[in-house]
């Protein structure tokens, strides 16, 4: 009798541990937390991950802007700047990457490195050169823009993946329980398109903020604003729109490369990211605190992050191309397909893959760090509730 008791508490405990664990790894366990709380949460895991991975999105930046072209000299290189930059009294300018660069030579009236002082050699180098060349803060270039840009996307990202996901999930438990696994990536992907879609015209001023260099001096390098407006005259001026709402499209240049990265790029995350997170939370079983659900999901959002990033990484190219094109005739007529053409002939596998290291080496710990500080807000909002 009492071994038969033993064996029927003994199952009751191995139900009730695992229905626990359910409990903590189900995305519907937090589904009483309301838009604006999930909204806050996100918003903070924004700010967190945006400060912390900018000089590895500079990294990335400058080194796809190379390969595109961009021209990465002193900005006062030719006659015409300097001029402009100097006034017609101009008798000698020194034009050195840094005043303790070595390796400059005397051409005319003018004091200039070779060109290899402004080539990117890899993302170590540019962390190098931005630093002599142009200080140690313009590493975190952007980042106002960054912070413009990533609170308001993942704000808008992460509570609408969880309401998404939440809603499918419970659709297709009842109507189709074989789908069910496909939820968390149709619900990215669904997210990640609207956030896109609503933030992106800040999107294209933190990528030209990040890929052009600023010329010395002691003008304050534009903000987001002034990067926007600077836009909208070219082509106004180089274009006669009959409809003045026409004019603006241009602010969306690249949205269609932004969403051909950024829809897989969830897709791929989520179908990782879940499961591995579902994993990790099994195995911690009962024992779920705060510092058990940063470590897991951490792990999780690394991995998913690192992987998705990499997988993406020929889009990214092709959207930073159309995003730094500042003819506006031909931005409007650049295609995601034509762009990644124009990157295979002319680079092949190497040109579709610049800028892997730093995309992957800021997509791991950012994905890594939203969805840690997103889930343990949440969780600790979870806890509040349910002992209020």
């Amino acid at each position: 009798m009492s071994d038969g008791m033993a064996i029927v508490h003994g199952i009751e405990a191995s139900i009730s541990k695992k229905a626990r664990v359910h409990h903590h790894s189900s995305p519907t366990s937090d589904a009483k937390l309301g838009l604006l709380e999930r909204t806050g949460s996100a918003a903070g895991a924004a700010f967190l991950s945006a400060v912390l991975v900018n000089p590895l999105d500079v990294a990335k930046m400058r080194l796809q802007a190379q390969a595109a072209g961009a021209p990465y000299t002193h900005p006062l290189s030719n006659v015409t700047s300097r001029m402009a930059y100097f006034g017609p009294h101009m008798l000698f300018a020194d034009l050195r990457c840094s005043r303790s660069c070595t390796r400059a030579a005397v051409h005319g009236t003018v004091v200039i490195c070779p060109p290899d002082c402004f080539h990117y050699k890899g993302t170590l180098d540019v962390f190098y050169k931005i630093i002599r060349q142009e200080g140690f803060l313009m590493l975190w270039r952007g980042t106002g823009a960054g912070l413009a840009l990533a609170v308001p996307t993942v704000g808008i990202y992460l509570p609408f993946y969880d309401i998404f996901r939440n809603q499918i999930e419970e659709f297709t438990a009842q109507n189709a329980p074989s789908l069910t696994p496909c939820a968390p990536v149709l619900a990215g992907s669904l997210a990640r398109s609207l956030a896109c879609t609503s933030c992106y015209p800040i999107e294209l001023a933190r990528t030209r903020m990040q890929a052009f260099k600023h010329i010395h001096g002691d003008k304050k390098p534009p903000g987001v604003w002034k990067t926007l407006i600077d836009i909208l005259p070219q082509v106004k001026s180089t274009t006669s729109f009959n409809n003045s709402l026409q004019s603006y499209r241009v602010l969306w240049t690249g949205l269609g490369a932004q969403l051909v990265r950024d829809v897989p790029f969830s897709a791929i995350c989520f179908s990782i990211l879940e499961p591995l997170r579902r994993k990790l939370l099994i195995l911690v079983g009962d024992e779920v605190n705060v510092a058990n659900v940063l470590v897991t999901n951490f792990s999780a959002g690394f991995v998913a992050g690192s992987i998705a990033a990499a997988a993406t990484c020929p889009f990214d190219v092709a959207k930073t191309r159309r995003q730094i094109e500042k003819d506006p005739r031909r931005a409007l007529k650049m295609t995601t397909r034509r762009t990644l053409l124009e990157v295979w002939r002319g680079g092949r596998m190497k040109g579709l893959f610049t800028g892997v290291g730093p995309r992957v080496g800021r997509a791991g710990p950012s994905v890594g760090i939203v969805f840690s500080f997103y889930e343990v807000v949440k969780h600790i909002m979870h806890h509040h509730y349910a002992l209020s």
